[in-house]
Formats: C-alpha cells, sequence, structure tokens
C-alpha cells in the first residue's frame, strides 16, 4: 500500500511566489543601500575663536594739527613821484551845432520814385487754370464754364468749316484727324491759331475758321488775366 502526499502540504507548488517574493526583498535591499547618505568626517582646525578680542583693540588718538601760514611779507614803498608842469597847451575841440535856423533854406536831394516791375505770369493750359475763359453765352460753376466753352468751340467749328473741302481734295475715304491750337489772350482775343491737317488747304480753313471764333472773357490765375492755351482735335470724314 502506497502512501500518497496531500497536495496542499507539497511545497512545490509554492515555489513561484517563494521566487517572487524573494526577489522583491532583493531589490528593497539594494534600493536602501543605494539611497543610505554616508558623510565623511571632518575635523576643524580653527579652533576656538574669541570674539571679545576683536571689541578690545585699542583706537590711538590722533590730534589734527593745522599747517602754519606762512607770512606775506608787506608790499614795497612806493616811489616818490615827482610832478612835472606841462607847457604844452592844449588846443579845444569846438563842437559845431547841426540845428537849423528855420530862415535858412535846406538842401533835399531830389526823390526818385521807382516803379515796381509788374509780375509777369506765363500763360496756363486751360485744364489747369483757376478761373477758365469764358465763352460768351456760358453760364453756372467753374467745371460747368469749362465744358460750355469746349462745347462752344466745337460747334462753332462744325457750322463754320467748309465739310465738302476734304472730298474735293481727292483725299482718301475715312476719318481724318486735324489737330488745333490756339490761345486766349489777356483781352480776350484770339490769338496764335496753329492746325495739323492731313492738307495745306484743310490747314489754312481751319486756321480761318478758328480766328472767326468770338472775342471771350479772359482766364484768370491768382485773381489777375493771364493767357490760357487751348488744345482741341477734331475728326473729319471723308467719303
Amino acid at each position: 500500500m502506497e502512501i500518497k502526499k496531500n497536495p496542499k502540504s507539497n511545497l512545490e507548488n509554492y515555489s513561484k511566489i517563494f521566487m517572487q517574493i524573494g526577489l522583491v526583498l532583493a531589490l528593497f535591499v539594494t534600493y536602501a543601500a543605494i539611497e543610505k547618505k554616508t558623510y565623511d568626517k571632518t575635523t576643524s582646525s580653527l579652533g576656538v575663536v574669541n570674539m571679545n578680542a576683536d571689541m578690545e583693540e585699542d583706537i590711538p588718538i590722533t590730534e589734527r594739527v593745522e599747517p602754519v601760514k606762512p607770512k606775506t611779507p608787506p608790499p614795497p614803498t612806493p616811489e616818490k613821484i615827482e610832478v612835472v608842469e606841462d607847457e604844452k597847451e592844449v588846443e579845444e575841440t569846438v563842437i559845431e551845432s547841426t540845428e537849423t535856423d528855420e530862415t535858412e533854406a535846406v538842401e533835399v536831394e531830389e526823390i526818385v520814385e521807382i516803379e515796381e516791375a509788374e509780375e509777369v505770369v506765363e500763360d496756363v493750359n486751360f485744364m489747369i487754370i483757376e478761373d477758365s475763359p469764358v465763352f460768351p453765352g456760358c453760364k453756372g460753376s467753374k467745371q460747368e464754364l469749362k465744358n460750355c466753352f469746349s462745347k462752344m468751340v466745337q460747334k462753332h467749328f462744325s457750322r463754320k468749316f467748309d465739310a465738302d473741302l476734304p472730298n474735293e481734295l481727292g483725299l482718301s475715304p475715312g476719318k481724318k484727324r486735324v489737330f488745333i491750337g490756339f490761345k486766349i489772350d489777356r483781352q480776350g482775343n484770339i490769338v496764335n491759331v496753329q492746325a495739323r491737317a492731313p492738307h495745306p488747304k484743310i490747314k489754312a480753313e481751319v486756321i480761318k475758321v478758328m480766328k472767326l471764333l468770338p472775342k471771350m472773357k479772359p482766364g484768370k490765375q491768382r485773381g489777375k488775366p493771364v493767357g490760357v492755351s487751348y488744345n482741341i482735335p477734331f475728326s473729319l470724314l471723308v467719303e
């Protein structure tokens, strides 16, 4: 008959638990050994310091000695001054009076009046003039007067220019550009009329037409009448 062991009394079943407990204890001991602090023994060779020894140090008493200023010698006695009589006669200066008598005539230099040179203002372009020239019959604000001026100049050219002239000259069909420039002087007259056209006869006709413009109210810059230059292009239709 075999003797059977009780499974609960078999220690081999708890070998893993014992091994884990042993591992935990070994780790704990290792950690405690690492964290333990040690200090080296040091001996002080300074000994005992007596603070009262410094406090009882004797301070010598010093006496302020002022330097002795040297005595300045007295100033030397002045030499005896001999008075010498001046034998030269002193001429007195007579100051003449500048006051004039009422009975005496006073000469006055002739006063010459200098005429101030008149400020010359150069011609101003129509686009930047402060107060543009006014075409007869135009009214309104400054911008309205400018627009009316251009409109009336174009109307004058259309009415006075000989429209059959380009066709009579045998020019090629199409639109032909004409550039016109003139000046409104300080009195409002039309002067310096110039033109650029595709034919000399057309140029002459344009200049003749623009010289027929009526007298304008002159333009002003800073409140003074000035000459105003004006340029405008036209298109001529040749059939």
